[in-house]
C-alpha cells in the first residue's frame, strides 16, 4: 500500500502539469504579498487573507507529496533545495497575529524564492553563483586591499581640500565606493584637480582597476563555474550511449581488437 502511494506521489511530483501549477501558485503568492502593501477594501483584504491560508496549505501539501515521493528522510534532506523549501514552507506557517504580523509577512515574502527551487535554469544559476563565491572572495579581498591603499592615499592628499569626503580612511573608502559606481565622480576629481593638477591619475587608475579589471575578473569566475555546471547538467541528462568514449575505453577496445586478431591468426585454416 505504501509502495503504491509512493509511486503515485512520484508520478505526481514529476508531472510537468503539477510543477507548472506549483509555479503558478508561487507567482500568485508573490502577488498577494505585494497587494498587502496597498490600501485595499476590507472585502479584498479578507479575500487575500483566506487566499493566503489556502496557498500556505497548498505549499504544505506539496511538500508532503515530495517527502513521501522521496526514498526516505535521509534522501529527501540530502538535497539542499529540499531543505530550503522546508524552511520556507514551515516559516510561512508562523502565526500572523499581534506583534508578529510584520515577521509573518516578511517570512511569506521569501516564498517567492521557491521559484528558484522549482525552475532548473534558476537552480543552475544559483548553484553557479554559490560555487563561484570562494573565487569571488579572493577577488573581493584583493579589491579591499586596493580600496584601502587608495583610501589612505586619498586621505593623506585630499583631507585638507574636502574633509567631508577624505577626512579619514573609512570615509575615504566610502568616497571611493561612490567613485567606483560613477556617482558624480567627476565633481570630486575636478575639486582636487584645482589644487593638484595631476590628481586625475589617481582617479583614472583606481577606476581602471576596480570598474574594469576586478569586475571582469568576477564575471569571468562566475562564467567559468557556470560553464562547468552546464556541462555537468548535460552529462546527467544524457544517456550513457550518447556520451563520448574516454581515452581509456578507446585503448581497452583497441587491446580487445588486437587480441581478437591474434586468436584469428592462430586458428587453423580449413583446406
Amino acid at each position: 500500500m505504501m509502495s503504491q502511494l509512493q509511486t503515485s506521489f512520484q508520478r505526481i511530483d514529476k508531472s510537468k502539469i503539477f510543477q507548472s501549477f506549483v509555479i503558478a501558485v508561487i507567482i500568485v503568492s508573490a502577488l498577494t504579498v505585494g497587494a498587502h502593501t496597498y490600501s485595499l477594501h476590507p472585502t479584498v483584504e479578507l479575500a487575500l487573507y483566506w487566499m493566503d491560508i489556502g496557498i500556505t496549505a497548498f505549499f504544505l501539501i506539496e511538500l508532503v507529496i515530495r517527502f513521501i515521493a522521496s526514498k526516505g528522510i535521509k534522501n529527501f534532506f540530502s538535497k539542499g533545495w529540499n531543505i530550503f523549501d522546508t524552511i520556507i514552507v514551515l516559516g510561512s506557517l508562523y502565526p500572523a497575529a499581534g506583534s508578529t504580523m510584520l515577521i509573518a509577512r516578511l517570512l511569506r515574502i521569501f516564498r517567492v524564492l521557491r521559484l528558484v527551487s522549482m525552475i532548473p535554469e534558476l537552480r543552475l544559476l544559483v548553484n553557479s553563483l554559490l560555487k563561484a563565491i570562494p573565487q569571488m572572495g579572493y577577488i573581493a579581498l584583493l579589491m579591499f586591499v586596493i580600496f584601502y591603499i587608495y583610501a589612505a592615499m586619498g586621505s593623506m592628499m585630499f583631507a585638507d581640500i574636502n574633509p567631508v569626503l577624505w577626512q579619514d580612511v573609512s570615509i575615504s573608502m566610502l568616497t571611493l565606493f561612490r567613485i567606483a559606481t560613477f556617482e558624480d565622480w567627476t565633481d570630486i576629481m575636478y575639486e582636487t584637480m584645482a589644487v593638484y593638477e595631476l590628481s586625475w591619475v589617481y582617479y583614472l587608475t583606481f577606476i581602471f582597476l576596480t570598474a574594469f579589471v576586478f569586475l571582469n575578473m568576477m564575471v569571468g569566475a562566475i562564467l567559468e563555474v557556470m560553464g562547468e555546471e552546464h556541462r555537468n547538467a548535460r552529462e546527467e541528462l544524457a544517456d550513457n550511449d550518447s556520451l563520448p568514449a574516454t581515452q581509456g575505453q578507446v585503448n581497452e577496445l583497441k587491446t580487445q581488437i588486437a587480441e581478437l586478431k591474434v586468436l584469428l591468426e592462430k586458428r587453423p585454416r580449413s583446406v
